[in-house]
C-alpha cells in the first residue's frame, strides 16, 4: 500500500513543511538518504506543546507532541523528494525531551514519534533511536524529533 494513501486511511493530513525558526534548512538530501533538521510540535506555525516534562507537560501529552514533530518531520521530507511513497526506510530517530530534574521517561515520551512511523511504514518504519532528555528546547517546545530516512533508488 501507498504510504500517502496509508496516512489517507488514518485520517492524517500531512502538514505543511513548517518554516526554520533560525539559520538552518529543514532537510537535506545526501545520496539515497534525507537528513531532517530538528522539528518541534508547530501546528499552522504555532507551538502546541511549550514546557517541561514532568513539570507543565505530562507524559501523554509529550506523546502526542513527538506526534506531531513526527508529521512534521514527514513533511520536511516529502518537501524534499515529493512523495512519502519514495521512502525506503526510516533509519534512525533522534527525540529530544525537554525535562524537568528527575523526569527519566523520555523513551516513552519518544514513542510518540516511533509508533507512529509504525503505524504508517510497517516493517520499514523500524528504526534505530535515541531519547534524550535536555533542559531546554527552542522556545521551549516540549519535544523536539529529527529523523534519517532512506530513499528508494
Amino acid at each position: 500500500m501507498s504510504y500517502e494513501k496509508k496516512l489517507a486511511d488514518m485520517g492524517i493530513n500531512l502538514p505543511p513543511a513548517p518554516n526554520p525558526l533560525a539559520a538552518y534548512v529543514p532537510a537535506v538530501k545526501v545520496g539515497g538518504y534525507v537528513f531532517t533538521s530538528g522539528q518541534i510540535p508547530l501546528v499552522n506555525g504555532q507551538l502546541e506543546y511549550k514546557g517541561k516534562l514532568g513539570a507543565e507537560i505530562s507524559v501523554e501529552q509529550g506523546y502526542q507532541a513527538a506526534r506531531v514533530c513526527a508529521l512534521n518531520c514527514l513533511s520536511v521530507i516529502k518537501a524534499q523528494i515529493g512523495s512519502l511513497d519514495n521512502i525506503e526506510k526510516i533509519v534512525k530517530v533522534v527525540g529530544f525531551v525537554n525535562s524537568a530534574p528527575g523526569f527519566n521517561q523520555q523513551p516513552q515520551v519518544v514513542n510518540g514519534a516511533s509508533e507512529l512511523f509504525g503505524e504508517i511504514f510497517g516493517e520499514a518504519g523500524k528504526h534505530a533511536r535515541s531519547a534524550v532528555g535536555v533542559n531546554e528546547l527552542p522556545i521551549d517546545a516540549a519535544v523536539e524529533v529529527e529523523v534519517i530516512a532512506q530513499i528508494k533508488e
